[in-house]
C-alpha cells in the first residue's frame, strides 16, 4: 500500500497536510473533549454517558460542510472551534507496529517495537490461538505508543488476500493460499488487535485489500490498471471468503478496497461490493477505506470517470467512507455543487468513521483515564513480547527434508559449523515488509554461534548472487567444518510490493553455490531457505548430498535463535506449508493475469492452489516434517448427518438443485460434524502436531478437488496420546459454490481425510414436507 499520487496538485496537498502531523513523544493530550475546555466539555458529543450514535449525530450536526469534507481523508484536519485535533488514520501493524504509514513514528521513549515473523511464516504454525496472542501484544504496544504521542489507533492490517499466484511479491504478507486458513487468521488476529471489551476498541483493525487483489507488477501489467476478470463462483468460494470471515466472525472495524478493477468496475467505486456486500450482507460495524489514492487512480489511471468530481461522487455513493490520500478533500465540494453528491452522503460516511473513533475512546477526554491509558514505554519490547516473537518463529518454521535423519545436529558431534549464504547474517531481511524498527535482532549466524563454534562465509554479496567470486572461501569453510548450514533465499529486492517475481528458482548463482558447498562439505549439509514465496528447490530436494531443507519464511527479529533451536533440536519443528510449492515450468502454463482458480484441460490450464491444481509439485500445501512420529485414529465420528431444511422461505425447485441444498434454505446454526481424533506420539521427542482435516464432496459438483475444513494444533509428549475434538460446520465448510455464485450443500457421501485416515459422512436432507413454501 504505497502512496501513488494521481495528480501533482493532489500530491502537493498531501505533502502539506502530512507535514502538519508531528509527534513529539510526549504524553498525548485528548484528541477531543478535553475536560479543561469549557467550550466543549458539556456538549452532548463529549458525554460518555450517552449512547455513541447520539454523540456521533450531535458532533456531525455541529460541523459545516467544509469541515466535514476535510474529515474524509486519512490526514483529517482539526476543528479547533470544537476542540478536535487533527488525526492521521494511516498506521500499519501487519506483524508488529510499523512505521510504514505516517501515523506512527519511532524515537525517544519508543525506539522500536516487537517485530514478529512475517505473516506467511506465522500462518505456517496453523495455530489460531498464537495468531490472537500476537494481535494482543501488537495492540498493547500500539496503545502504548499512542498514549506517548507516537502512533494512531487505526491500523490498516491484516492483509488477507489469497496467495493465488506464487510470483506475487506481497504473498509474504498473507496467511497463504487457503481461504479457510486466511479467514481464520483474519478473525483471530483482528480479535487480538481490537480486544474483547464489547463495542469498545483497543485499536481498530482493517482487513485488506478487497477484493481479488493479488498482482502488483507483472509482464507490463500493474495493479493500478489491472482489471481482474473473476467469475461469481471464484469470487464467492475463494477471493471473498477471508473478508467475509473477517467481518462476520472477527467483527473488524474496517475494510480496505483495492486498486484493481473487478470485472470492469474499480472496487472502491462498486456499490455491489461495498454497500451491498460488506455493509449490507456482512453487516460491517465500521468504516470502508480506500487503498492509498485509489479514488484518484480510478479517475487518473483507469479513466473510469470523465471528471474528478464524478470519481469522488461514485466512491462515496458506492459506500467508501474514508480516502487514503487527498482526492476527496480536493474534489468533494465541487461534486456537491454540481449535484452529483449530497451533503447527506458525506454525513453517512462520517457517521461510520467518527463512530469508530468514539469506540476507540478518542472523544472520551484524557487518554490516561481510559481502560488502556496505563500502557506506556515499559509495555513495548518487553521480555515476554520478545519471547512470543521467538515462539512464533519456532512454530512457523517448516522442515521439508531430513534424510537419514540428519537433523537435529549434535553439539557433541558437530563442534564446528560452517554458516554460509547471503542470508546467513542478515537482520532486516528477517522481518520482511511492512515492518517497523525491531527491538533487536538475532541473526542465523549468531543463533548457531550460541550452540557451537562457527566459520562464516557469505558466499554471495547479496541474494542476487550475480558472481561466484566468493565461492572458493565458502567451499573451504565447508571442508573445515563438521556440518554446513547454507542460509539462502530471497529478500525485498526480489519479492515486495510493486515487485512480483519473474521465476521460482533461486536467484543468480545461488543453486551453484549450494551444489559446490554440498560437494565439499565433510559433514551434513543443511539448506535453510529465507523467503516469503515458494521456490523450486527440486535439485536440492533430490540431491542426496543435501541432508535437510528448512523453510524459515521471514522469521522476525528472533529468527536466528529459532532457526538454531530447530537445527539443534531444542525445538521440534511442527510448521506446515501454507502454500503449494510449484515447479518452475508451472509458470509457463499460468499467466499471472488469469484469475480463474479451476483447471481447464481444453486449453492446458492447470488451475491454482492445492484445491484445484492436480499437477506435479515440489512440496504440497500442508507439508511439514517432525523429529518425532505421530499416528492418528478416529475415535468417534458420525456416519450420517441430517440437514434440516428451513431458513428463508423457498420453493422446492430452488431449494434442491442436483441434490444440493442452498445454504440459505438450511437450518445452519448448530449443524456440525464432530470428529474425535486420538493423536499418539510414537517417537522419542515431545512435539506439536497440526491436524489438517480435508473434505472431498460427492462427485458431480462444482467443488474443489479437496478443501481444508478444519485444523487444530496439539502438543503431545513422547509416548503419550491426546484426544482432539474437531467440529466441522456443515453449512460453512461442507458446502460448495455453483457457477452462479450460490453456495449449496451437496447431499450424499462426503469424504473426510486426516493424514492417512479417511472417514465418510453421508449428508441427508430432512423430509421434503418440512420445506416452507
Amino acid at each position: 500500500m504505497v502512496y501513488t499520487p494521481s495528480t501533482s496538485f493532489s500530491f502537493l496537498v498531501f505533502l502539506i497536510l502530512l507535514c502538519t502531523s508531528q509527534y513529539t513523544g510526549e504524553a498525548r493530550p485528548p484528541f477531543a473533549c478535553d475536560p479543561r475546555d469549557a467550550l466543549t466539555r458539556n456538549l452532548p458529543f463529549c458525554r460518555v454517558s450517552l449512547p455513541i450514535p447520539s454523540r456521533v449525530r450531535d458532533f456531525i450536526g455541529r460541523l459545516i460542510l467544509q469541515e466535514k469534507i476535510r474529515l474524509l481523508v486519512n490526514n483529517a484536519a482539526p476543528v479547533p472551534r470544537l476542540g478536535l485535533k487533527g488525526y492521521e488514520w494511516w498506521s500499519e501493524a501487519l506483524h508488529g507496529v510499523s512505521n510504514v504509514g505516517p501515523g506512527t513514528k519511532f524515537g525517544g521513549s519508543f525506539p522500536g517495537a516487537t517485530s514478529f515473523p512475517q505473516v506467511i511464516t506465522t500462518a505456517a504454525s496453523f495455530n489460531a490461538s498464537l495468531w490472537e496472542d500476537i494481535g494482543r501484544v501488537v495492540s498493547d504496544e500500539a496503545r502504548a505508543m499512542y498514549n506517548g504521542g507516537m502512533a494512531g489507533l487505526t491500523y490498516w492490517s491484516p492483509n488477507v488476500n489469497i496467495f493465488r499466484d506464487p510470483r506475487w511479491g506481497r504473498g509474504q504478507e498473507t496467511p497463504g493460499e487457503d481461504p479457510v486458513v486466511a479467514g481464520k487468521y483474519a478473525a483471530s488476529y483482528v480479535r487480538g488487535l481490537q480486544g474483547n471489551q464489547g463495542n469498545r476498541l483497543k485499536v481498530a483493525a482493517c482487513c485488506k485489500h478487497y477484493t481479488a487483489y493479488d498482482l502488483d507488477k507483472w509482464n507490463g501489467v500493474d495493479r493500478l490498471h489491472f482489471n481482474a476478470k473473476v467469475s461469481k463462483q471464484d469470487l464467492e468460494d475463494t477471493f471473498n471468503v477471508p473478508f467475509r470471515t473477517c467481518v462476520v466472525e472477527g467483527n473488524v472495524a474496517s475494510v480496505m478496497c483495492s486498486y484493481n478493477q473487478v470485472n470492469g468496475i474499480p472496487t472502491c467505486a462498486d456499490p455491489n461490493l461495498l454497500r451491498n456486500t460488506i455493509r449490507g450482507e456482512w453487516h460491517l460495524n465500521g468504516y470502508i477505506v480506500s487503498d492509498c489514492d485509489s479514488v484518484g487512480v480510478f479517475y487518473e489511471n483507469q479513466h473510469y470517470t470523465s471528471t474528478p468530481e464524478e470519481a469522488a461522487a461514485d466512491a462515496i455513493k458506492a459506500g467508501l467512507d474514508l480516502d487514503c490520500g487527498p482526492f476527496l478533500a480536493v474534489h468533494t465540494a465541487e461534486a456537491i455543487r454540481k449535484g452529483q453528491l449530497s451533503e447527506a452522503d458525506v454525513n453517512g460516511a462520517l457517521i461510520n468513521t467518527v463512530t469508530v473513533q468514539m469506540r476507540l475512546g478518542m472523544f472520551d477526554g484524557e487518554p490516561s483515564a481510559q481502560p488502556f491509558g496505563h500502557l506506556g514505554p515499559r509495555d513495548v519490547c518487553t521480555p515476554a513480547h520478545q519471547q512470543l516473537a521467538l515462539e512464533a518463529a519456532r512454530q512457523g518454521i517448516v522442515l521439508l527434508k531430513n534424510r537419514g535423519p540428519s537433523l537435529p545436529l549434535s553439539t557433541s558431534r558437530h563442534h564446528t559449523v560452517a554458516v554460509i549464504g547471503p542470508n546467513s547474517d542478515v537482520t532486516v531481511t528477517m522481518i520482511g515488509n511492512y515492518a517497523g524498527v525491531a527491538c533487536g535482532y538475532t541473526t542465523p549466524l549468531q543463533g548457531i554461534g550460541r550452540y557451537v563454534r562457527t566459520i562464516h562465509q557469505p558466499g554471495c554479496t547479496d541474494v542476487a548472487c550475480k558472481s561466484n567470486g566468493l565461492f572458493g572461501a565458502a567451499v573451504n569453510a565447508a571442508r573445515q567444518a563438521d556440518a554446513t548450514v547454507l542460509v539462502m533465499g530471497l529478500d525485498q529486492s526480489v519479492e515486495a510490493e510493486f515487485r512480483d517475481r519473474v521465476g521460482l528458482l533461486l536467484p543468480g548463482h545461488q543453486q551453484e553455490l549450494i551444489s559446490r558447498v554440498a560437494m565439499a562439505s565433510r559433514g551434513p549439509t543443511v539448506l535453510v531457505l529465507m523467503c516469503g514465496g515458494p521456490v523450486d528447490v527440486s535439485i536440492a530436494k533430490n540431491d542426496p548430498r543435501i541432508a535437510a531443507i528448512i523453510w524459515a519464511g521471514y522469521p522476525g527479529q528472533e529468527g536466528g535463535t529459532a532457526i538454531a533451536d530447530i537445527l539443534f533440536g531444542t525445538t521440534n519443528p511442527g510448521g506446515k506449508l501454507p502454500v503449494t510449492w510449484y515447479p518452475q515450468d508451472y509458470l509457463a502454463k499460468v499467466p499471472m493475469t488469469t484469475m480463474g482458480m479451476r483447471s481447464d484441460s481444453s486449453r492446458g490450464y492447470p488451475g491454482r492452489t492445492y484445491r484445484f491444481y492436480k499437477g506435479p509439485v515440489v512440496y504440497p500445501f500442508g507439508y511439514g516434517m517432525s523429529y518425532t512420529k505421530f499416528v492418528h485414529n478416529i475415535a468417534k465420528a458420525p456416519m450420517v448427518v441430517s440437514v434440516p431444511l428451513g431458513g428463508r422461505h423457498a420453493f422446492l425447485n430452488s431449494t434442491i438443485s442436483a441434490k444440493a441444498i442452498r445454504v440459505t434454505h438450511a437450518k445452519c446454526n448448530s449443524l456440525s460434524v464432530s470428529v474425535h481424533v486420538d493423536v499418539r506420539n510414537i517417537g522419542s521427542k515431545d512435539g506439536s502436531h497440526t491436524l489438517l482435516v480435508f473434505s472431498t464432496p460427492p462427485a458431480g459438483h462444482w467443488a474443489p478437488h479437496k478443501q481444508l475444513v478444519a485444523f487444530e494444533k496439539v502438543h503431545v509428549a513422547a509416548g503419550s496420546q491426546q484426544r482432539v475434538r474437531i467440529d466441522v460446520h456443515v453449512c460453512k465448510y461442507l458446502s460448495v459454490v455453483d457457477k452462479s455464485g450460490i453456495r449449496r450443500i451437496p447431499m450424499g457421501e462426503h469424504g473426510l481425510q486426516i493424514g492417512d485416515l479417511k472417514h465418510s459422512v453421508s449428508l441427508q436432507a430432512a423430509a421434503l414436507g418440512e420445506i416452507k413454501f
